[in-house]
C-alpha cells in the first residue's frame, strides 16, 4: 500500500509555483546569454536612431543647444534644390545599379557554373575584387578610365572610338561609378553561383528528355529555383545604392583634382552635382555646414525609405514563396 502511494505521489505534476520558478530561471539564463547583443543593439542602433529622429525636429549646429523647430527641416527638403538633385541621383543608382548588379552577377555565375575546368581559378578571380577597399577600387577605375591617359582610352583609340570623359562628364560619371560597383560585386556572384549549383540535376535531366534546350532549361528551371536568392540580391543592391557614398566622393575628388592635404575633396558632386548622392549631401549638410538638425532629418528619411523598400520586397518574396508552396501542394 505504501509503495502504491509513493508511485502515485511521484506521478503527480510538480507544483505550479515550482514550474514558474523554473521558467523564470530559464528566461534569465536566455537573457544573460543575449545581454551582449541586446546591450550592443540598444547602444549602437536603438539610441542613435531615437536621437537622430529627435534632432531632426531641431535646429542644431553641434555647438549650441538644440532648438525645437518642429517639421521645418522636413518642409525645407522640398525647397532644397540640391536635396532633390541628390534624391534623383540616388534613385538613378537604385534602379540602374540594382538591375545591372543582379544581372551581371547572375550572368557571371551562370557562365562559371558551366565551366568544366579551371572553375576554382575563375571563381577566385571574380571574387577577389570584392575584397578591395572602396577607395582603392574607385581610384583604380579612375586611372583605367582616365581620358587621354588611361588604358581604356588607348584601347578604344585602336578601333577609332572616341572615349568619353567618364568621371569628368556629368553624362558618364554615374555610369563610371556603376562600373566600379559591378567590378566589386563578386560577393553577390558567389552567393548566386552557390544557388545555381544547388539546383537539382534531376530537373535538368527530365527537361532535357522532354526536348527542352539549354535556354529553356535555364529560364524555366534555374531562374524559378534561385528566385529567393535573386530577391536577396535585389534587396542587398537597393540598400547598397541608397547608401552609396565612398565611391561617389572619391570619384568626384579624383576627377576634379580639388582635394586638400588630407585627401578630402572640396568639390562634392563633381561634375555638376552628377555624383551628389543622398548620403553625400547628408554628410555635407551635417559636417560641412554644421546643420545637424537638417542632416538628421535626411538620415531619418533615408532610414524610412530603406526600411519600407526592404519590408515591401521581403513581403513580396514571402508571398511568392507561399504561392509556390500552395501550387506545389495542389
Amino acid at each position: 500500500m505504501t509503495a502504491t502511494l509513493e508511485r502515485v505521489d511521484a506521478a503527480r505534476p510538480a507544483p505550479a509555483k515550482g514550474r514558474s520558478r523554473s521558467r523564470a530561471r530559464h528566461r534569465l539564463t536566455v537573457l544573460a546569454f543575449l545581454s551582449p547583443a541586446i546591450i550592443g543593439f540598444v547602444l549602437f542602433f536603438g539610441y542613435p536612431l531615437v536621437a537622430t529622429v529627435g534632432f531632426s525636429f531641431t535646429k542644431y549646429d553641434l555647438i549650441n543647444p538644440p532648438e525645437w523647430i518642429g517639421f521645418d527641416n522636413y518642409a525645407f527638403m522640398f525647397k532644397d534644390k540640391l536635396f532633390l538633385t541628390s534624391a534623383y541621383n540616388t534613385l538613378w543608382f537604385v534602379v540602374v545599379l540594382t538591375f545591372a548588379r543582379v544581372l551581371f552577377a547572375l550572368g557571371v555565375a551562370s557562365v562559371v557554373a558551366r565551366l568544366k575546368s579551371g572553375v576554382g581559378l575563375v571563381r577566385t578571380l571574380c571574387y577577389l575584387p570584392s575584397l578591395a577597399p572602396p577607395v582603392a577600387a574607385t581610384l583604380v577605375f579612375f586611372l583605367v578610365m582616365r581620358p587621354n591617359e588611361g588604358p581604356l582610352d588607348t584601347f578604344l583609340d585602336w578601333f577609332g572610338v572616341q572615349s568619353p570623359l567618364w568621371f569628368a562628364d556629368p553624362a558618364w560619371s554615374k555610369v563610371g561609378i556603376t562600373a566600379v560597383m559591378l567590378w566589386v560585386s563578386g560577393d553577390l556572384m558567389i552567393i548566386i553561383l552557390a544557388a545555381v549549383l544547388d539546383v537539382p540535376q534531376e530537373q535538368y535531366e527530365a527537361a532535357e528528355l522532354d526536348g527542352a534546350g539549354a535556354l529553356r532549361r535555364w529560364w524555366h528551371i534555374t531562374l524559378p529555383t534561385i528566385s529567393p536568392v535573386l530577391m536577396f540580391g535585389v534587396v542587398n543592391s537597393i540598400i547598397l545604392a541608397l547608401q552609396l557614398f565612398t565611391q561617389a566622393v572619391v570619384a568626384g575628388s579624383a576627377a576634379s583634382g580639388a582635394a586638400d592635404i588630407t585627401g578630402a575633396t572640396k568639390n562634392l558632386g563633381f561634375p555638376e552635382n552628377s555624383t551628389l548622392t543622398f548620403p553625400v549631401w547628408l554628410y555635407a549638410k551635417g559636417f560641412r555646414f554644421f546643420d545637424m538638425g537638417y542632416a538628421a532629418a535626411m538620415a531619418t528619411v533615408l532610414f524610412v525609405v530603406s526600411f519600407a523598400a526592404t519590408a515591401l520586397l521581403v513581403q513580396r518574396m514571402r508571398k511568392a514563396s507561399h504561392q509556390e508552396e500552395g501550387g506545389g501542394g495542389g
